[in-house]
């Protein structure tokens, strides 16, 4: 398993890399592609849990937001929320019976969901962009490695056993321990960072890391599965990879806007 782990990772973390070093179109494009992805796999758990979701619609939401993105200028594109709330709606009163209202929510929720993912294009966009988009992605892996680790020689007691009972608090502290290593190591590479404020930000991370992951854990638990998909081997599906992201990236992304670059 770690092996299939490590081999995963190696293929993956290059092309992510090297996209996001381009940023514009080749990002914008394998951000699109992880979201179609996660998206088809939020609607296999959606229907475990009993619902009749539109993989379509939630196609369609998850790439208009995708679209938004790269199009609006001016931070998190607020108007194609309205437009995939009209949409969804417009298909429940079209659909009905056969799309109620409870399909309509989760699906609305499956979409918003999985499209937080674009606030890496809009990371990548933003002043020194790269800088904070590598940030993210080196924190959040390093809080879900450190705790993996961590917890798996010295957990003992559980955080939640409800939703995951191999999360553990020693775990917990291990990963918000890697999230504010990388943060102090970010303050030496790039001394114009303020200091205090990015320590903060790799403690906050840390935290956003642990709870995307229980989220998912709990999307899991209720639709009575291990993984999301076995989309990438050691890792599960795209879900399983990108659960903590989707709550890191929109921390980073306003906590740069508001605090630092005020």
């Amino acid at each position: 398993m770690l092996v299939q782990r490590i081999i995963s990772a190696l293929v993956g973390i290059p092309l992510i890399v090297v996209a996001a070093w381009f940023g514009g179109i080749p990002f914008v494009l394998l951000i699109g592609l992880i979201i179609v992805l996660g998206l088809m796999e939020m609607n296999e758990l959606l229907t475990k849990l009993g619902l009749k979701p539109s993989l379509w619609l939630a196609l369609a939401g998850g790439l208009i937001m995708t679209a938004g993105s790269f199009l609006y200028k001016d931070g998190y594109p607020g108007p194609t929320i309205t437009i995939i709330l009209f949409m969804y709606l417009i298909a429940t009163v079209a659909l009905y019976p056969r799309f109620s209202l409870l399909d309509s929510a989760g699906t609305v929720m499956g979409t918003l969901y999985v499209g937080l993912l674009n606030y890496f294009y809009l990371l990548r966009m933003m002043p020194d962009g790269w800088i904070w988009l590598i940030f993210t992605l080196t924190a959040t892996w390093a809080t879900d490695t450190a705790a993996y680790f961590v917890g798996k020689l010295f957990g003992r007691r559980r955080i939640a056993p409800a939703l995951s009972p191999k999360k553990t608090l020693e775990g917990a502290v291990g990963g918000l321990a890697g999230s504010i290593l990388v943060a102090a190591i970010f303050t030496v590479i790039y001394p114009f960072l303020p200091v205090s404020k990015v320590l903060l930000l790799g403690l906050c991370l840390g935290v956003a890391a642990l709870v995307g992951d229980l989220l998912e854990s709990a999307f899991k638990r209720q639709a009575g599965v291990k993984d999301s998909s076995d989309l990438i081997p050691g890792h599960g599906g795209i879900l399983d990879r990108i659960d903590s992201m989707l709550f890191t990236a929109p921390l980073v992304y306003y906590f740069v806007i508001l605090f630092i670059k005020s």
